[in-house]
């Protein structure tokens, strides 16, 4: 599916001693079966009034009404652990053990299916967040902290479960927690979200691997203007045109409209074979 002028390229990055990031948003993780975080399912009714997912992801709507956005945040909890890793994610794990320190995965997806797959947190960047974790919402400590495994509801209409304000509680202050998510009224920060971190390897990048993201937020725009202001050449895997395989294609990179799961792995075993 990929052209012979792209294979080669590929090829060529590796066995010059390139390195290779990779950078994915919701259209990876919708091959999974999660529902992109603007679509329908996002959507969210308290009483008879119906919220956006730009007003419930918000830490002023956390003040307002902590339970109802956490009601809403165990749901999409709960549709994330039902999805498994696809093609996709697995073909990135291949690359990152193909490459090793030469390889980092920087994604805007919170549903945990990267490391799921087998990549490493080391080389994980979860840019906003992830929807398994929480911390504290008077941030006595900058921890994250798991939340348990069964605590996640199946449907929209599912109640909190009884005693849940004693589970979703800070271990180190008793106070209430909020989940480990970026939102829409916050920044990006290095501690939580790695933003210098991200900002520093797109510096270094000799090869930018855009996967299911159309660039709707600041960080990912930033890493890839850093990646083509350098030379570096942008590779863009979408199913649908959009400004970062504009922007890869003004910059002498490639746009692939394709699904990530079905061109990924062909796109990996180029790079790995020019690993060899």
């Amino acid at each position: 599916m990929i052209s012979a002028k792209l294979t080669a390229l590929l090829r060529g990055t590796v066995a010059a001693g390139g390195r290779i990031t990779a950078l994915t948003g919701a259209g990876i993780s919708a091959e999974s079966g999660i529902p992109t975080f603007r679509g329908a399912e996002g959507y969210w009714t308290v009483g008879s009034r119906e919220y956006h997912p730009q007003e419930m992801a918000t830490f002023g709507m956390f003040r307002r009404q902590p339970w109802e956005v956490w009601r809403w945040y165990l749901y999409r909890r709960g549709v994330c652990r039902r999805a498994e890793p696809n093609a996709g994610h697995r073909a990135l794990v291949t690359l990152e053990r193909a490459l090793g320190e030469r390889f980092l995965l920087i994604t805007q997806n919170v549903d945990g299916l990267h490391l799921r797959a087998g990549n490493s947190p080391a080389r994980t960047f979860q840019i906003h967040g992830n929807i398994d974790f929480m911390r504290c919402v008077s941030a006595c400590t900058d921890e994250t902290f798991p939340i348990p495994d069964g605590v996640w509801l199946a449907e929209k209409s599912s109640p909190l479960p009884a005693g849940i304000e004693d589970v979703l509680v800070c271990p180190r202050c008793g106070e209430v927690t909020r989940p480990h998510v970026l939102w829409f009224d916050e920044y990006y920060d290095e501690i939580h979200y790695r933003y210098q971190s991200s900002l520093y390897a797109a510096s270094r990048t000799d090869l930018l691997l855009v996967v299911g993201t159309s660039g709707a937020t600041n960080l990912p725009l930033q890493v890839a203007q850093s990646v083509g202001r350098r030379g570096g050449v942008i590779v863009d895997v979408n199913v649908q045109q959009n400004p970062f395989g504009d922007y890869a294609v003004d910059h002498g990179g490639f746009f692939v409209q394709a699904r990530g799961g079905d061109v990924l792995p062909e796109i990996i075993a180029a790079l790995v074979s020019g690993n060899q």
